[in-house]
């Protein structure tokens, strides 16, 4: 069995929310999703989502190869690239065919991946994590609602510009989910807002006013003595790895204790994720991915023992694809259809003229210029 080639192409997300963080935000709520389909010779197709700006110069690694040989194609990836680097989106390319070769040899095997990967039990545990940075409080509440009824304890709230907004937001998700526990596990992003000297004034003001499990991203993702002195002063664990591209860039952080629940980004695929989560158990520290369309890395985490919790980021999924599992229980039940469970409606997908894009001037991918005079108009009661 050969690897012939690989075909793409885009969907989009509908939210039906304003969605980002406070970096920026999409205000029409509709994302671009992409995604890789790549070919055999045995007429098998392996679905892969994510970036694929650099899938010409990642492809010359995969073609012609036996892709049941998947650890091995990953590195031939990465050593494919080893002159240009692999970060940004070459590794988000990477991470996409890791996909669509996982999704193959488990078809191949004519089994669902999480059992392929020798999971024993279909369910995930979750935590709901709406984007939600753009929503007023009323909305707050209707947004995580559902969540609540679908016996959700744990939630993620977006905040880093206006500490005081944020601590109220969290009180609001945390009553919220109060219908299903007496605690909810509360986690506070603020995406790299903070500089060192500010991370563990804000976080204190907020660990002093709302019970919060982890504070994810507190101070620029390199900062490794920033994380450190967060983390050595708060109850609350931190938590970053999302944007880390490669095992390499987790070194300085595990070696100075700078960081207590590991993350990987969904979208650098399932080898990634399998290899940090080894990594942290390595050092007895558990291990979260941060979500993504479908929910793909969800497989693995059903496989690794310190697996604690995925981010669950809507209840819905792109338009033309299937997706073989459900939001319940408080996380992800994976189902039984070989291989992801994702199926592609490619003639719905080619027939949506949507479009819709993460990098936009206002949305998360840009980090804004004027955050300082926004925060100042707000405390003003000033209208932005």
């Amino acid at each position: 069995m050969r690897i012939t080639g690989y075909r793409t192409l885009t969907t989009v997300h509908r939210w039906g929310r304003p969605v980002g963080d406070v970096n920026g935000v999409v205000a029409d709520g509709v994302t671009e999703v992409p995604v890789v389909l790549l070919e055999t010779d045995a007429g098998v197709t392996g679905v892969g989502l994510g970036a694929s700006g650099d899938l010409d110069l990642v492809f010359g690694a995969l073609e012609g190869q036996d892709p049941r040989a998947v650890t091995a194609l990953y590195d031939r990836m990465l050593a494919f690239v080893f002159k240009s680097g692999h970060a940004g989106s070459t590794f988000g390319t990477i991470g996409a065919f890791d996909m669509a070769l996982w999704d193959l040899k488990a078809k191949l095997a004519d089994e669902p991946l999480w059992r392929a990967l020798g999971a024993a039990d279909r369910f995930v545990p979750g935590y709901a994590s709406g984007l939600e940075y753009a929503l007023p409080d009323d909305a707050l509440v209707e947004l995580y609602e559902p969540w609540a009824e679908r016996g959700f304890t744990g939630a993620k709230v977006k905040g880093g510009l206006d500490v005081d907004r944020d601590v109220k937001r969290l009180a609001i998700v945390r009553d919220v989910l109060r219908e299903n526990t007496d605690h909810p596990d509360l986690m506070y992003d603020v995406n790299e807002a903070w500089g060192r000297h500010q991370a563990v004034r804000f976080a204190r003001r907020v660990e002093d006013q709302v019970d919060i499990m982890w504070i994810e991203e507190p101070v620029r993702r390199w900062d490794v003595a920033g994380h450190r002195a967060v983390a050595s002063e708060l109850r609350a664990a931190v938590a970053t790895g999302e944007n880390l591209t490669g095992l390499e860039q987790y070194g300085p952080l595990l070696d100075r204790d700078a960081v207590g629940v590991v993350q990987a980004g969904s979208v650098w695929g399932i080898t990634h994720f399998l290899r940090v989560s080894v990594l942290a158990l390595g050092r007895d520290l558990p291990v979260s991915p941060v979500g993504y369309n479908a929910n793909p890395v969800a497989h693995a985490s059903a496989a690794v023992p310190n697996h604690l919790v995925t981010e669950v980021q809507d209840l819905t999924w792109p338009v033309g694809l299937r997706v073989d599992q459900e939001i319940q229980d408080g996380g992800i039940v994976l189902g039984d259809a070989p291989g992801l469970g994702i199926e592609v409606d490619e003639e719905l997908i080619a027939t949506n003229r949507e479009s819709g894009t993460w990098a936009v001037p206002s949305g998360p991918h840009v980090r804004p210029v004027d955050a300082g005079l926004r925060l100042a108009r707000r405390r003003a009661g000033e209208q932005t």
